[in-house]
């Protein structure tokens, strides 16, 4: 089965760290040096959202070997009887 044309997790990750760039800039540009806090808060909301797409990347990764696994093994089973 070929992967899917649109992925979800992808543009949600494209999307998140396109935001908090362009927050970080804004905080820079408004605030100037006083941003230095903000900007740090906004890198850390940035890896939080790296780390949690990651993990349900793998998650879904996993689950659809396990459903394959599965197929492939009831695919066997037919084949004995």
């Amino acid at each position: 089965m070929p992967p899917p044309a649109f992925d979800k997790l992808r543009a949600l990750a494209i999307g998140s760290q396109a935001i908090g760039l362009t927050l970080i800039i804004a905080l820079e540009t408004v605030m100037g040096t006083a941003a230095r806090p903000w900007m740090g808060v906004v890198l850390a909301a940035m890896l939080a959202a790296a780390v949690v797409i990651a993990l349900v990347r793998l998650y879904r990764h996993k689950r659809y070997q396990k459903q394959a696994a599965k197929r492939r093994q009831s695919l066997a089973d037919d084949d004995e009887r």
